[in-house]
């Protein structure tokens, strides 16, 4: 059995205070490892230093994570895919563990569940919000991650080449987590540490905007993959209250057979209308969603599992 060929996959964007010691630091790790840096615009020396450091660098014009986890899935072709950031903060000495994880167990992902002593590594807002989006994660999809919004994950390959990248930014890790869980991937976990950027280093994330769209990411994952609880929800909320405007005028109804209040009427009509509305939307849709699952489905098993 031929050794798989692992590719460590960092994207960056203005690094240059970290990038040489995080590629120096998987080449120790995964010694036989080819390292990508995909630069997405940077201003500083990202590529220079990268280049200096032996990775094999190269560039999405595209702002945004997600456009740059877009392009490194459909580029780099590989058997075992490592993606963490370049800014150090992520344990390189950890991903020997993580894809032995993977081949041991024949895994789809491995995330490295990020655990750190240190307050200036992890703000107090962004572990609040993690909680906070897995728990609602779990609610919606049945079971999730202890850390949702890692960006240190193992990819097999038939994960990595089944999977439709439609988010542009840090909602990436939301959606890699919702496709695992959709598709039923098996899927594992490893603690790792978690260090705080090196001096000069500056942190892209914005606790409040990225939470706002990764919340919103969530929401619109659900409206797709399970649009008849979402659409039916609606329409239950709908008819119940067609029913409270209607229930008073049934009783004056019955007792006078007149109608007195027919804006009321109508409304109610207008309601139980969108009702039924909303709810064949949802089936419809199910219907849909059920034909695209089975076509991922079949991209996903078109690749072998990983060590096999």
């Amino acid at each position: 059995m031929t050794e798989p060929r692992i590719a460590v996959l960092l994207p960056c964007y203005n690094e240059e205070a970290a990038i040489a010691q995080t590629v120096a630091g998987f080449r120790a790790a995964l010694p036989g490892a080819t390292i990508y840096v995909y630069d997405n615009n940077s201003r500083d020396r990202t590529i220079e230093l990268a280049r200096a450091a032996g990775a094999v660098v190269r560039s999405e014009r595209m702002q945004g994570k997600g456009n740059v986890v877009r392009r490194m899935f459909a580029d780099v072709d590989a058997d075992i895919y490592v993606m963490a950031d370049g800014d150090t903060t992520y344990d390189a000495e950890a991903a020997p563990q993580l894809v032995k994880k993977l081949l041991d167990e024949q895994l789809d992902m491995v995330v490295g569940s990020r655990v750190t002593q240190e307050d200036a590594a992890y703000r107090r807002g962004h572990v609040m919000g993690n909680k906070l989006l897995t728990g609602m994660l779990a609610q919606l999809f049945g079971r999730s991650f202890t850390d949702i919004l890692s960006g240190y994950r193992v990819f097999s390959r038939r994960f990595v080449k089944s999977f439709p990248v439609l988010s542009g930014g840090f909602e990436i890790e939301t959606e890699i987590s919702v496709h695992a869980l959709e598709l039923r991937m098996p899927v594992g976990e490893v603690e790792t540490r978690y260090f705080s950027r090196p001096e000069g280093s500056t942190s892209k994330l914005s606790t409040y905007s990225d939470g706002f769209r990764i919340l919103n990411t969530i929401m619109t994952l659900y409206r797709i993959e399970r649009p008849l609880l979402f659409f039916g929800a609606i329409g239950a909320v709908l008819a119940l209250a067609a029913v409270a405007l209607g229930i008073p005028l049934a009783i004056t109804y019955y007792h006078t057979h007149l109608v007195p209040r027919f804006p009321t009427a109508i409304l109610a009509t207008g309601l139980v209308i969108l009702a039924a509305l909303n709810g064949f939307a949802g089936l419809i849709l199910d219907t849909v969603v059920r034909g695209r699952r089975e076509v991922r489905r079949l991209a996903y098993l078109g690749h072998p599992a990983p060590g096999a």
